[in-house]
């Protein structure tokens, strides 16, 4: 058996954030290598606001985005430390729907590591979840991780 692999979704929000730091440590503790993943509609899509050129290539989007992953996962090695720096990392950026390109991205997966955005379930109902169509297709183990939770402002301190 190969090294094990954790697919982490990163999207730039903060339950991604808390989920890339999460893939890191735990990829430490079971000796993996982490896969981030980021997808994105592809620009055959967009419409061309009278862009010089036209949108931008899928190429040009994915180099783009990759970088800011690498950004990502630089900025998570330091706020986690030493712990984490020798934590083998790939960054994928990929057109396609979120929960579509991580199932795809989970095949080969040990597991699946998504972040939650706390929109409540109406909204998740009304827009899809990517966490929750996750946890019901994925092939591996799926982890949903919260982001930390903000101390509420005590009321006598409130602007």
């Amino acid at each position: 058996m190969g090294t094990p692999t954790i697919v982490v979704g990163v999207d730039g929000s903060a339950g991604s954030r808390t989920a890339l730091g999460h893939a890191l440590r735990d990829a430490v503790r079971r000796e993996a290598r982490v896969r981030v993943v980021m997808a994105f509609e592809a620009p055959d899509f967009w419409p061309e606001f009278g862009r010089a050129g036209g949108p931008p290539t899928a190429a040009e989007v994915t180099r783009t985005l990759e970088s800011s992953l690498r950004e990502a996962v630089a900025e998570a090695r330091a706020e986690l430390g030493d712990e984490v720096a020798d934590v083998p990392v790939d960054v994928l950026a990929l057109p396609g729907s979120p929960a579509a390109v991580l199932l795809g991205e989970a095949g080969d997966a040990d597991d699946l590591v998504v972040g939650h955005r706390g929109r409540g379930g109406l909204a998740s109902t009304v827009l899809g979840s990517v966490g929750l169509q996750c946890v019901l297709h994925a092939p591996c183990r799926v982890t949903v991780v919260r982001p930390p939770r903000t101390a509420p402002v005590p009321a006598g301190d409130a602007p």
